[in-house]
């Protein structure tokens, strides 16, 4: 069974290992961004209004729905966590100049002035094509109060970038490159609160 719970910054950054573990398993990035990428997302953690769900496999006692095997700790097997987006933040100012030439700065503002960045979305290859993904970010954006959505992936036809599309996200910026990198993303949005 698969329970999602919430953490605020202090467990985040207590359970880093963990979190890189998933977001390696899940994206197979060069070994040598590992360390850079755990240094961005402990700063994260820093972020206004921060919150993070971690996706639990809980094991149930067999006959007895619900209640967990003693001594047994649940296995992390997903995260999700975001923040709201303000000026100072990389992504932030780097997306809200590029929308901002793309599309002016009424539409840049109208997606970005009041947005809940999510951040990172990971799913253990073992447990992806299950939900978990669709279920965790439907659970993070419960209750904003920001008027958006926003995040960034990679702008190729993913599972990922499907999943999206799906729930609602449009695009706001197609085969960006963000400074200093050579991959292509996408930009996405949608107005909040989920249905």
């Amino acid at each position: 069974m698969i329970e999602f719970r919430g953490a605020g910054p202090a467990e985040f950054t207590e359970q880093l290992e963990t979190v890189i573990g998933i977001y390696t398993a899940a994206m197979n990035p060069p070994a040598e961004q590992i360390a850079g990428r755990k240094t961005i997302m402990r700063n994260h953690g820093t972020y206004p209004h921060f919150q993070c769900y971690f996706a639990e496999l809980r094991d149930s006692c067999p006959g007895l729905p619900g209640l967990e095997t003693p001594g047994l700790t649940p296995k992390v097997v997903g995260f999700a966590y975001g923040f709201r987006g303000a000026p100072g933040q990389w992504w932030h100012d780097v997306v809200l100049r590029a929308l901002t030439e793309k599309s002016g700065r009424e539409a840049a503002n109208a997606w970005l002035g009041h947005a809940f960045e999510l951040a990172e979305i990971h799913v253990h290859p073992d447990y992806q094509g299950k939900g978990i993904g669709r279920a965790m970010i439907r659970t993070l954006c419960a209750g904003r109060v920001e008027r958006s959505a926003v995040l960034s992936t990679h702008d190729q036809p993913t599972a990922a970038r499907h999943l999206y599309g799906a729930m609602g996200f449009q695009d706001l910026l197609t085969e960006f490159v963000f400074p200093g990198g050579y991959e292509r993303y996408a930009i996405v949005g949608r107005p909040l609160p989920l249905p």
